[in-house]
């Protein structure tokens, strides 16, 4: 039987800009692979604007870390030899990779241009407060020290739509550029009445030649880097149409045997779902629904009600696309789009995406592995790793769920055949300390489960009618399952 997946986001924001991420990566499989963790998503592993650049000031898209360009032969993460490296040991060990993937904008343009441009509102796109005048923008992209080399594509204000800043007056704005056909692709978000714009210069796919570039891109990538999958960044402002047609080209071009999940940064459920319509269903979108529950949960402590959980989520309203998180590097303190779950919750949060039967968990790499930066947080490894044993272990048949009380639920997974050992029974409350008494089965009569939190040392002894009655502490979770290994 196939065991379960559990997929780990390897970076945080302000991992150190020393060039070794991808040692770190390489060096760190075989432990990875031990915990129970299978896949890893990795950062953006193109050229950015500079080295210290975090991937999403995405530049060449075709250098790896193997030109000199733009300060430094290697990204910030390292050089494409070591990215071959680490990608290798991470298969040797079992573990898929799937890469970040920017496709929404450009930056560190090469040269400027003058062309004509309609500056927009910012809070509604699609009023336009100027007539057409002459800027002078950063995008002309020529990529000088790649030389050509695996495409010789040059990209100019053509095959843009939109960009932030006019070099010749020094200011900044949104400004749509002017052009035959030229506007904002009308097949994105409607937050400020059109969210094709986000930042840099804005990529056209209404282009027909950008289309064929970016797609030829993709499938080059996937190929040079025998990558797994792919996490498409920032989505909701790229053309449905044209992610949809990407996502079919290569995945054709893998035979179908590649992974894709999407960044769809939107609370709003029914768009989430008519995004996943619009692209056949082709793809995992992050529960970002579930993200921000857990996140209110964290704040309003004795007040949340636990038992509407996972009503409106992704992982409820989709389980065969959601990928369930708790936090990510946009949600950690200090980033753009900062919900931090609170730390006495955190346990709590990773119990309620990894040991439930639907979704596909992401364990963040800053609580894993912890924060750097000004304001460093300290890993919650020893919190996360006997959850993630669980998954592997015990978390499997079906479930049922006791959420029948706002500040305490449960659930039990029953376990199956194939996998000796298997099931478990948790209790996550936010209210003081409490029990449920749930059913295990009769056959599990007279067996002593232990709590894998390590937070109730008793053990649980199953009674003769297959029930259970297992305790929690205050504000915690205890996972409750036959004694490790």
């Amino acid at each position: 039987m196939e065991r379960n997946h559990t997929m780990l986001q390897f970076f945080e924001w302000h991992v150190a800009a020393d060039g070794d991420h991808w040692k770190r990566l390489r060096d760190a499989a075989p432990e990875l692979k031990a915990s129970g963790i299978d896949a890893v998503w990795i950062p953006p592993v193109t050229k950015g604007e500079s080295p210290d650049d975090t991937g999403y000031g995405v530049y060449d898209l075709y250098d790896l870390g193997e030109f000199d360009q733009k300060g430094d032969v290697r990204t910030k993460y390292g050089t494409k030899d070591e990215l071959h490296e680490a990608i290798a040991a991470c298969h040797e060990n079992g573990i898929q990779v799937y890469v970040d993937v920017v496709m929404n904008h450009k930056a560190g343009a090469d040269e400027k241009e003058t062309f004509q441009v309609i500056e927009v509102d910012a809070e509604n796109r699609l009023e336009e407060i100027s007539e057409p005048f002459e800027i002078e923008a950063w995008t002309k992209f020529t990529f000088p020290g790649r030389d050509g080399k695996y495409s010789d594509f040059q990209w100019n204000f053509d095959h843009f739509n939109g960009t932030d800043y006019d070099a010749r007056e020094e200011r900044t704005g949104f400004f749509k550029i002017v052009g035959e056909g030229k506007d904002w692709n009308d097949q994105v978000d409607d937050e400020f009445g059109n969210y094709d714009y986000l930042m840099f210069a804005n990529i056209d796919y209404n282009h027909p030649e950008v289309r064929d570039e970016m797609i030829n891109w993709g499938k080059w990538m996937s190929d040079m880097l025998d990558a797994d999958g792919y996490r498409l960044d920032a989505i909701k402002h790229i053309s449905h149409d044209f992610i949809d047609e990407f996502i079919r080209q290569v995945k054709e071009h893998r035979d179908g045997n590649f992974y894709m999940v999407g960044e769809y940064w939107n609370e709003d459920i029914e768009a989430c779902g008519d995004f996943l319509e619009a692209t056949d269903y082709q793809l995992d979108l992050f529960d970002v629904q579930l993200h921000y529950k857990l996140h209110r949960i964290s704040e309003e402590g004795r007040d949340a009600d636990l038992s509407t959980l996972f009503e409106g989520t992704l992982v409820g309203e989709f389980p065969m696309n959601a990928v369930t998180f708790v936090d990510n590097h946009d949600s950690q303190p200090g980033e753009s789009l900062e919900s931090w779950v609170q730390d006495w919750f955190k346990q709590s949060a990773y119990a309620l995406v990894l040991l439930r039967a639907d979704g596909y968990p992401c364990v963040f790499y800053g609580d894993y592995f912890g924060i750097d930066g000004e304001d460093p947080i300290e890993d919650k490894r020893e919190a996360i790793d006997p959850l993630i044993y669980a998954r592997y272990h015990r978390a499997y048949g079906e479930q049922d769920d006791y959420f029948d009380h706002p500040a305490t639920i449960g659930w039990v997974r029953h376990g199956v055949e194939e996998i000796e050992g298997s099931g478990c029974a948790v209790v996550v409350t936010v209210g003081d300390e409490g029990e449920k008494r749930m059913f295990v089965g009769e056959h599990r009569a007279g067996e002593e489960w232990t709590d894998y939190t390590n937070s109730i040392d008793e053990p649980v002894v199953i009674d003769d009618e297959g029930y259970g009655i297992f305790p929690v502490q205050a504000g915690s979770v205890s996972v409750w399952a036959l004694p490790a290994e």
